[in-house]
């Protein structure tokens, strides 16, 4: 008698236990968006980001619990925020330096930078030679270069875009021993699209920018860099000699939701909205 009531006890204990700990079978819930119901943030090239945000639409169609965060900030942005472990992937469009390769890099397109004049200006190009001379003030008129009297107005990027890392670069305006040698009386704008609108409306100016960005474009005309002309063509070929990649970084093996974005960019849909958006595919 004893037995029974001391195993009576225990189930009892044990109906208790279940009813306060909800022992009953647990509701399943669909894991949202594939899984994908998580946050990411980017952040670095300003060149890069406009893109980056047309790729994150396109992959919200499909994921729309997925929540994107991209910021800009610049390539040196980009690249130091991903060494940190600060951002889930930064953005760059400059080749990285030897001291950064411990990054893992995701190349998602290619970019030419077309070098840009005023619609009225004569000039149909320039040699490297002649666009090295300009930036870094050993020439400073038009008619020096065959075009038409007047004072050149040097347009740059900021310093750490990634557009201006390269720029300089390629063209040798910097240099190991003197570093960045871009004339001081160079007007300095923090976008792509600044340095757009400023060549528009000075018919004595010259600058830069993304190809992408430049191509369409009437307010501006992009010239010719050592007789090959700023088109799709010319850039995969390595004819046109100022051109760079997209890069999306990370600090280690990515996984989760930036993984997955990663995957999807790389992918075939993902370079359609590369090409798409006026960028040349990663890989042709």
């Amino acid at each position: 008698m004893r037995i029974k009531k001391t195993l009576a006890s225990i189930c009892a204990a044990v109906l208790l236990i279940g009813a306060l700990t909800g022992c009953a079978p647990a509701e399943t819930k669909e894991p949202a968006a594939n899984g994908l119901g998580e946050s990411i943030t980017l952040n670095g090239s300003t060149s890069v980001q406009p893109l980056a945000e047309e790729l994150a639409k396109a992959f919200k169609e499909k994921n729309p619990d997925a929540t994107i965060d991209i910021q800009g900030g610049g390539s040196g942005v980009g690249i130091k925020s991903a060494a940190d472990g600060v951002v889930d992937i930064g953005m760059s469009s400059r080749e990285l330096k030897p001291e950064e390769k411990s990054l893992k890099e995701f190349k998602i397109a290619v970019d030419g930078i077309a070098v840009i004049v005023n619609p009225t200006n004569e000039i149909q190009g320039l040699s490297m030679e002649q666009i090295l001379k300009i930036y870094t003030g050993e020439i400073t008129d038009w008619k020096e270069v065959g075009g038409k009297e007047g004072k050149i107005t040097v347009v740059t990027r900021e310093e750490g875009s990634g557009t201006r890392g390269a720029f300089i670069e390629l063209t040798k305006v910097e240099s190991k021993s003197e570093g960045d040698r871009t004339v001081a009386s160079a007007i300095t704008q923090g976008s792509t699209g600044a340095v757009i609108t400023t060549v528009a409306g000075d018919p004595n100016a010259i600058g830069y920018a993304s190809f992408g960005s430049a191509k369409e474009n009437t307010d501006i005309k992009l010239i010719s860099v050592d007789g090959k002309a700023c088109t799709e063509e010319n850039i995969y070929a390595g004819e046109y000699k100022i051109s760079r990649p997209f890069l999306m970084l990370t600090q280690a093996e990515p996984t989760g939701l930036a993984k997955a974005f990663l995957d999807f960019i790389i992918s075939e849909e993902g370079q359609t909205v590369v090409s798409g958006h006026n960028y040349l595919k990663a890989v042709k």
